[in-house]
């Protein structure tokens, strides 16, 4: 049993419930990438559009991201203050997959968006600790608390094959991220 008085599959079904929501109805996502589940590339008109930074203070980023395993794949858009400290001004997605990926992408972006990147790397790791748990969870009620909705993933974090489809946007997110800063 746990603090809110719920079996282990009651919270499991809380935890999935949440996930479902958030993949239904994804923060971030916006149509911008080429879609490359096309033999062709994705070569209508729709599929050439690219993010560019939209004010000369930002520094833009850019990571695609694959899963092999399950198909899943983003692109992750990230444009950087150039001002100290680096602060994330704007974050958006593109791609598709699974409603694991879809949600943990959904719940990165409300949590990272406006926030410094020392501040999202730290939610990061605090993610990455969640996904190493096995199931566990976070010892830490103020890890716990900083990564808010996120901590449902801790059912995920029981099914290795699951916990790359969890991590896919973090990964982009990094990645952005560095490509952002290696521009200043």
């Amino acid at each position: 049993m746990s603090d809110f008085a719920m079996s282990d599959d009651d919270l499991e079904q809380m935890y999935q419930e949440v996930i479902l929501e958030a993949s239904k109805r994804p923060h971030g996502k916006e149509k911008f990438a080429a879609d490359l589940t096309q033999e062709d590339g994705g070569s209508d008109s729709t599929a050439d559009t690219t993010v560019r930074a939209s004010h000369e203070y930002c520094m833009p980023g850019e990571s695609h991201q694959f899963n092999p395993t399950c198909g899943d794949q983003v692109t992750v858009h990230v444009e950087v203050s150039k001002d100290d400290p680096k602060k994330i001004e704007r974050l958006v997605w593109d791609g598709s997959g699974c409603s694991i990926s879809t949600a943990s992408l959904s719940m990165m972006v409300d949590l990272v968006e406006g926030k410094t990147v020392d501040e999202a790397m730290r939610l990061e790791g605090i993610f990455q600790k969640l996904m190493k748990s096995r199931g566990a969870g976070l010892d830490d009620d103020e890890d716990a608390e900083a990564i808010g909705d996120a901590v449902v993933f801790q059912g995920v974090s029981k099914y290795p094959m699951r916990i790359k489809c969890a991590l896919l946007g973090w990964a982009g997110l990094k990645d952005s991220l560095a490509k952002a800063l290696a521009t200043k």
